[in-house]
């Protein structure tokens, strides 16, 4: 048996980072595109200390911004831009609500199955959320609650991830990887890059048993959330009573000379008597939104959103008169103008952390925020000035208009679908599906490399007009750009230094011999466990260097053990952690105890029809 590998400094020092870059993703005391950076910087300036110049070369140190894996998620953001700027989710919305039937069953098959082929050729958090206003409407169509439809549509996301290279992160950057551990093996060990559809038959298995799983088991997992008379389907004003516990109804009121309102600013008038203020009259001169900042001038009448006892209270200690019905504000406010609408914030949005009041959300949106639903709990008290958090559910007052502007705002995904826009130019869609098949037949048919085939078709939806250059800076996600660049570093340091190789030797002299298929399943449950508690960009850059040594150690195939590891950090149901369950959560009224109960299942199924479908193909 040959000798153990020496444990060095090198060795040390990237034990140490990786420990370090665990507990960083584990505890998320930073942001994750932040811990990468991080990471990286420490990486280079320990390579100007004494003895360890050997660890990373500076050109291989900031590789990552070119590397292929980098460049291809670019270009597989800005094609998804361009598509989603056409409009094309109605189109799909349209086809399944006019041939997907009315039973539940054949709804989830096919609500789910269309979303599972969208992410196969984009981000599926992307096409999560691009779907989301397309359930919704499916929802309020078919009268079915929205935690029947979201979570089967959010896990076949996750399961569509797998179907081809180009779907998730980890897949993405898996050829990179495999390159870098290239360069310390004999020209007979190495690894062959992996095609586009090389994973599809492993990635349809999974999506398929997903689907059965769905649709047979569903009723079963998945919670029953509201009843038919309490859902979208029987009137907004009810459906926003049950799950926001407000009345969205717009009331117009009078405020007389005298009045203790006035010169009170509308901040202080919201707080004080809880009520929101969505319109004001003063001399002639009307604001719809008003800044909250504005003092309130009397005579004046103001159009108000408040539950029926405070709407009550509020009339009788400001010496108000309510009229019953709308007058000044009728065309101003009509629902063909203004209106209420659900926007969800997704888990990459910047406007986490930060309040209503601190974003001056009338000002810069033109949206009263009315009400906040998070984990099933509606806030209404002073939520101006509650922080927003990734899956939170917002009901906002406003006019179609500013609807329509912020549907192009990646820090917000506007649920509700059903008020009048712009429609998109038809040709637009012709173009975008052009230079997307473009992109493809790029793929399969040339040997054209990925990121140059992607980019191919990402700027020729930029020159035709599809998508202009600021769109396109837009579309990408460069918080995961610089988590792929950022840690990409790390993934060299691993294996370049010795310490995967090291790591492996001694834990296979102190496990002893042990079955390959029993190693085998030891980096699935590892890296799907790595997925639950950091990011599965990390967990693949961390676990790919080992898994190819311990395949190297036992005889068995380093390049299935590598795609076994991209493919596991994709098994990330058990609680809400991964962006796409992030993202669900609110609209799909979900707690953690539903995401245990049926995320379980589905792990269990994802590890079982995995490892059967690569022991099979590889």
């Amino acid at each position: 048996m040959d000798a153990l590998p020496i444990l060095t400094t090198e060795m040390v020092i990237v034990m140490l980072i990786v420990i370090f870059a665990v507990f960083i993703f584990a505890t998320e005391l930073l942001r994750v595109d932040v811990a990468a950076l991080l990471i990286m910087t420490l990486l280079g300036l320990l390579i100007f200390l004494p003895g360890l110049e050997e660890l990373l070369t500076p050109d291989v140190l900031f590789s990552g911004f070119s590397s292929n894996a980098v460049i291809s998620i670019i270009g597989v953001m800005i094609l998804g831009g361009g598509l989603d700027k056409t409009g094309v989710m109605d189109r799909v919305a349209w086809a399944i609500l006019h041939f997907g039937g009315k039973t539940e069953k054949q709804i989830i098959a096919l609500v789910a199955g269309t979303v599972a082929i969208i992410s196969s050729f984009m981000q599926n958090i992307g096409a999560a959320a691009l779907f989301l206003p397309v359930v919704s409407r499916i929802s309020s169509r078919r009268r079915l609650p929205m935690s029947r439809l979201v979570m089967p549509m959010g896990f076949c996301a996750i399961l569509g991830g797998t179907m081809t290279l180009v779907a998730s992160s980890p897949l993405i950057m898996l050829n990179d990887l495999i390159d870098n551990a290239n360069r310390s093996l004999d020209a007979d060990q190495a690894m062959q890059h992996f095609g586009l559809f090389s994973v599809t038959p492993v990635g349809v298995a999974l999506v398929i048993s997903g689907l059965l799983f769905f649709v047979l088991f569903g009723k079963y997992v998945l919670p029953q959330g509201e009843p038919v008379s309490a859902s979208r389907g029987t009137g907004t004003m009810l459906y926003m009573r049950s799950l926001h516990g407000i009345r969205a109804a717009v009331r117009e009121v009078e405020v007389p000379d005298g009045s203790i309102l006035a010169g009170m600013s509308i901040a202080d008038v919201q707080g004080e008597y809880d009520v929101r203020i969505v319109a004001s009259r003063y001399a002639g001169k009307v604001l719809v939104s008003p800044p909250v900042e504005a003092p309130i001038a009397a005579p004046a009448t103001l159009a108000i959103i408040a539950q029926p006892d405070k709407l009550k209270a509020f009339v009788q200690k400001g010496g108000l008169t309510l009229r019953p019905k709308l007058l000044e504000f009728r065309h101003l406010l009509a629902r063909s103008i203004a209106g209420v609408a659900e926007i969800l914030v997704p888990p990459d949005s910047h406007v986490i952390g930060q309040t209503a009041k601190e974003m001056h959300f009338r000002m810069t949106y033109g949206l009263s925020l009315l009400s906040i639903v998070r984990t099933g709990t509606a806030i209404t008290n002073k939520v101006a000035a509650v922080p927003f958090a990734a899956g939170d559910m917002l009901l906002c007052h406003t006019r179609w208009e500013y609807l329509a502007r912020l549907e192009k705002d990646r820090d917000f995904v506007i649920v509700t679908t059903n008020y009048p826009r712009e429609h998109q130019e038809p040709y637009k869609l012709a173009l975008a599906l052009g230079f997307f098949a473009l992109a493809i037949s790029m793929i399969i048919f040339t040997d054209i490399l990925l990121p140059v085939a992607l980019m191919t078709g990402a700027v020729g939806m930029i020159i035709s007009g599809v998508i202009t250059m600021d769109e396109a800076y837009k579309a990408v996600s460069w918080k995961t750009v610089f988590l792929l660049a950022g840690l990409l570093p790390l993934g060299i340091a691993v294996e370049s230094s010795g310490t995967a190789a090291y790591v492996v030797q001694h834990l296979l002299e102190a496990i002893g011999d042990i079955a390959p298929w029993l190693l085998h399943l030891m980096v699935a449950v590892l890296a799907s466990g790595f997925s639950l508690v950091m990011s599965n960009v990390g967990a693949t850059v961390l676990l790919v260097p080992f898994a190819i040594n311990l395949a190297l150690a036992t005889g068995a195939d380093p390049a299935m053990f590598a795609l076994t590891v991209a493919i596991s950090t994709s098994n990330s149901f058990l609680i809400p952690t991964h962006q796409v369950n992030a993202l669900i959560m609110g609209p799909g009224d979900y707690r953690v105890a539903d995401f245990l109960r049926t995320g379980s299942v589905m792990t269990n199924l994802f590890l079982v029809v995995s490892l059967l479908m690569l022991n099979l193909l590889f």
